[in-house]
């Protein structure tokens, strides 16, 4: 096993609510995951938190995986998956954890790829008036942003501040717009200063520009993740 393969390494847990397939070092965790909330102690909840009904030895009470609290079987009946917290079964979730959930489903499936993939993009840094085009990509672990071009760049992704989507195409009657780029800060390692980098669409041929937006798209749903697992 290579050093980066022993980083990458993952084991598999069993927590109160189901089984969970972790990084090994609790460090090298993706940046979109969140923790496991704490469960509402039982004595702390005699009704549902949903619906108000009591709880005796005919209504049961369950606990959703995603947000902690106490629920009947009716309000948290739901089994789906949550990737986020690494589970590997679907785990039981009340309605609108499960929601929220769903929703997410498309990233994990779909987005993530799009991002792993890549996209090319004219890079340009700071105050710069040269632009690099570059291969824009996230790492398999999901912890970086890969950039090569004549250079190469490793964005942490935890270290992002910002990521501001660039459109074009908006009228006021509300008519479709398209990604064209992103403007990302980050902070550089060892320092506390920002580092801005503006990523610019190639209009090369068509194909490319559905790329690039698609990846855009995709790059915009990874950071409102990161932001609610930093915020959490």
């Amino acid at each position: 096993m290579s050093g980066r393969e022993a980083r990458d390494a993952k084991t598999l847990v069993r927590s109160p609510s189901g089984l969970r397939m972790v990084p090994a070092q609790r460090a090298l965790r993706s940046p979109f995951g969140l923790d496991e909330p704490p469960w509402v102690p039982d004595k702390e909840c005699p009704r549902c938190m949903q619906c108000d009904t009591k709880f005796d030895f005919i209504t049961r009470k369950h606990h959703c995986r995603r947000c902690g609290k106490c629920f009947c079987d009716k309000c948290c009946s739901k089994k789906v998956p949550l990737p986020r917290m690494c589970f590997v079964d679907p785990v039981r979730q009340c309605a609108e954890c499960a929601l929220i959930s769903q929703k997410e489903t498309e990233f994990y499936d779909k987005q993530l790829k799009v991002l792993m993939n890549g996209a090319t993009f004219f890079v340009t840094r700071g105050t710069s008036e040269k632009s690099e085009m570059m291969v824009c990509r996230l790492s398999n672990n999901q912890r970086y942003l890969f950039l090569d071009g004549d250079n190469h760049y490793e964005i942490e992704i935890a270290q992002i501040s910002t990521v501001q989507i660039l459109t074009e195409g908006f009228t006021p009657g509300g008519g479709n717009t398209r990604a064209t780029g992103m403007i990302l800060q980050y902070k550089a390692p060892g320092s506390e200063e920002l580092v801005q980098l503006k990523f610019t669409a190639t209009e090369d041929f068509n194909s490319n520009k559905k790329l690039s937006a698609a990846w855009l798209a995709a790059m915009h749903k990874a950071a409102k993740l990161l932001y609610e697992s930093r915020d959490q």
